[in-house]
């Protein structure tokens, strides 16, 4: 079995890529999956992402975690994706796809890959903490000293709290600095800390402007990675109009066989 594979990065958080267009990939091989995401015995990745074929709209994409199952949406792996059809020449520089949420527009410029968001209809705000449905569920809570905080530690006493049950959460640590705001993520599904995350960032940015931290309606963030920012408008309770704006690169490209 021989599988063309593509690897790609936005912001440090990594993905394979598969243009699945002639269905050369089962996406039941959960195994699979897991193996090709595997940075020991496989390619190595934060998940794997299919691009495939849609009725109407550009392309579908269907996103699995590194542990092999089916995830909800991931921010990042969507700008992966846009940048990864603009190589193949599925799209120029505008697309609308869909993803495990829903429709998503996007486009590139400079450089930089515009996703916009699902609508956020609120925010739960409690004493030690924020909750907030960014395409994936996200727990957002400041610490202090972020550079040396025990977010693989911190991050999976929350997820697999009682807060959140079977299903659990991501959980974004948040520090304001001189010169801005940081951001570290623990991944359920990965369930390590990663160099980023595209949902969490967006999670993080509403949170920072709900509490009144910012005024500005568009955030630039620090992640592990490198920078990301997110733009959006007010609406009511929540946000609309939300986007993810940040880099995504090709890493290399390659054949897998087994």
């Amino acid at each position: 079995m021989s599988i063309p594979f593509y690897k790609y990065q936005g912001t440090g958080n990594d993905f394979v890529i598969i243009d699945n267009r002639q269905n050369i990939f089962s996406k039941n091989d959960t195994k699979l999956v897991k193996k090709l995401c595997d940075r020991k015995f496989g390619i190595g990745a934060d998940g794997l992402i299919l691009l495939e074929n849609h009725d109407t709209l550009d392309f579908t994409m269907v996103y699995f975690n590194a542990d092999g199952n089916p995830s909800s949406m991931c921010g990042n792996g969507g700008r992966c994706i846009v940048a990864f059809a603009n190589e193949l020449g599925v799209i120029n520089n505008t697309t609308t796809f869909e993803a495990v949420d829903g429709l998503h527009e996007a486009h590139i410029e400079n450089g930089q890959v515009h996703l916009k968001m699902q609508d956020v209809a609120e925010i739960k705000e409690f004493d030690t903490h924020l909750f907030l449905n960014t395409g994936s569920p996200h727990h957002v809570q400041w610490v202090s000293q972020i550079e040396d905080f025990d977010v693989k530690t911190e991050g999976a006493t929350l997820r697999y709290s009682e807060l959140y049950g079977k299903a659990g959460s991501n959980i974004n640590f948040v520090e304001a600095t001189t010169d801005g705001f940081r951001l570290r993520t623990y991944e359920r599904g990965v369930e390590d800390e990663t160099l980023s995350c595209g949902t969490g960032a967006t999670a993080v940015a509403l949170a920072i402007h709900k509490q009144g931290k910012v005024n500005q309606t568009s955030v630039p963030l620090q992640v592990e990675g490198g920078k990301l920012t997110i733009s959006f408008e007010p609406e009511g309770e929540g946000y609309k109009n939300i986007f993810l704006i940040g880099p995504a690169q090709k890493v290399f490209q390659g054949v897998w066989t087994d």
